[in-house]
């Protein structure tokens, strides 16, 4: 099966418009195929350089598809959550109904969700904490890896997502394994650590401008567990970390969280190009 219609097959069975490219990966595609557009209307251009314009077109747009084409499809609940977060008319919610900007795009989606799956199989947690939940996605797919009496403990400020995600939930057989919190992360994580509690693998995908609290959190109490593992979603931000130009508050407040965590002693790191960027870090 080709990259072009492993792509149409994923946009067919979304029925719906696909998402805007928030990973570098997805905007470069999406600037190659610009481009290229531009140069083929133009009969000036050599073909040679058309010709390796559109290769270039391929390789960059067919990876995305290809990797979710090479991963474990996702279960049935998961897929359910997927198109009902789709269907929904978030623009419709922003700022009026809910804390802050709502997209779709904002949905781990199937191949981060199969790593974070993974991550919890690999260090055989019981415990997990999340950091941001948004519609569910990662949390499902973690508690769905987890054993019978496991537990995701998802953090969530917007009241109208967390419910949304608690219908999905119920829906599901690994629902009845995630508990959701709905408050500012750091206010639950005050709470959790007065009550003793502590975590195998720790997912942070929630306001960048609070991640470098809510790491600080984790390595200064008894939250993560001796061995524990935190994963960090959007570490990449499009690219603007490591681009020239300016860059949104979302940018700046990554490249300083990437920085912190390479200038902490504390710990060690690797940020895996996965989607917009995964970070892995364990205490030293």
């Amino acid at each position: 099966m080709t990259a072009k219609s492993l792509t149409a097959k994923s946009l067919t069975s979304a029925s719906l418009t696909p998402p805007r490219p928030v990973t570098p990966l997805g905007i470069l595609a999406a600037k190659l195929e610009h481009l290229s557009q531009q140069l083929e209307a133009l009969d000036s251009v050599d073909v040679n350089l058309k010709s390796e314009l559109r290769q270039a077109c391929a390789l960059a747009s067919g990876l995305d598809p290809y990797l979710s084409h090479c991963t474990t499809p996702e279960s049935p609940a998961l897929a359910s959550l997927v198109d009902r977060t789709q269907a929904e008319d978030w623009s419709q919610r922003s700022d009026s109904e809910t804390i802050h900007q709502l997209e779709q795009e904002m949905l781990s989606g199937h191949v981060e969700g199969q790593t974070l799956k993974f991550f919890v199989h690999l260090t055989q947690a019981k415990r997990v904490l999340e950091i941001g939940m948004f519609t569910g996605y990662s949390a499902l797919a973690m508690a769905e890896a987890l054993p019978d009496d496991g537990k995701v403990v998802a953090c969530e400020v917007d009241a109208y997502v967390a419910k949304f995600a608690q219908q999905c939930f119920d829906e599901s057989p690994s629902g009845h394994k995630i508990l959701v919190k709905v408050a500012p992360a750091l206010l639950t994580l005050k709470q959790l650590v007065a009550a003793n509690e502590t975590f195998n693998l720790v997912f942070i995908d929630a306001d960048k401008a609070g991640y470098i609290d809510y790491l600080n959190m984790l390595l200064d109490t008894d939250l993560l567990a001796p061995n524990g593992l935190i994963c960090v979603d959007n570490t990449l931000m499009q690219g603007q970390p490591y681009l020239s130009g300016e860059a949104s508050a979302n940018g700046v407040a990554i490249a300083t969280f990437n920085q912190t965590v390479v200038d902490d002693p504390r710990i060690e790191q690797v940020l895996l190009p996965l989607r917009d960027g995964l970070t892995l870090i364990r205490r030293l």
